[in-house]
């Protein structure tokens, strides 16, 4: 229980930090908060922002790991006779009803890919982020479909999944930055996701089916 306890707070301060971080980002812009500026308003000290969140960068882009997770459970929850691609297909949409923010559905996903796009640093840190994604993401397929270690299958899979769902995205993200109504683009949006899973679908859509027993 005493473990537990020291865990639960340590999520509890993590997230505290990470929340009080964003809020500054999002009132004066990342590349004008300091971590010394996040400490003070989290009532802890430098050395302490440091012990959870390696970078800066890190304490914008703090889901990494929960969205890495996210993926690799739609592939290994996938049902009997569900392909990778209709798998993510059937989560995308349910995403997008959910407001889900893994891709980019939530209120305030705008100001979010704004802040990213005003900041060197959260651009290159961004690209690294969806690169090390894309590798876990490969390296479940090929766990779960038994790839030999040169089989480039999973790592080609994995890119053109989750190419198209931040493709997709993007373009909600341009609509509603235009000044579009959200449910009007969203609307668009899931025609173009439609056509774009079809697409996919024709290609690589019965990639790792599940046997049914």
């Amino acid at each position: 229980m005493e473990e537990g306890l020291r865990e639960r707070k340590k999520r509890e301060t993590r997230r505290r930090i990470a929340d009080m971080a964003m809020g500054l980002f999002m009132t004066k812009g990342f590349d004008n908060v300091t971590v010394a500026e996040v400490a003070r308003a989290a009532d802890v000290s430098v050395n302490t922002v440091f012990n959870y969140f390696g970078t800066k960068e890190d304490l914008f882009l703090d889901r990494e790991q929960e969205l890495q997770e996210s993926y690799d459970r739609v592939v290994r929850e996938r049902a009997p006779g569900e392909s990778v691609v209709e798998a993510f297909r059937r989560d995308y949409f349910a995403a997008m009803d959910a407001g889900d923010w893994r891709y980019g559905f939530n209120e305030g996903a705008d100001v979010f890919s704004r802040l990213i796009m005003e900041s060197p640093s959260l651009r290159a840190r961004a690209r690294e982020i969806d690169h090390l994604i894309t590798m876990s993401l490969a390296a479940t397929l090929a766990e779960e479909t038994g790839a030999d270690p040169d089989d480039l299958a999973p790592e080609l899979v994995a890119g053109q999944i989750l190419g198209l769902t931040r493709v997709v995205s993007r373009h909600l993200l341009r609509r509603t930055t235009a000044g579009e109504g959200r449910r009007e683009a969203l609307a668009a949006l899931r025609e173009q996701a439609r056509a774009a899973f079809d697409r996919l679908e024709s290609g690589i859509g019965g990639y790792g089916r599940r046997p049914v027993e």
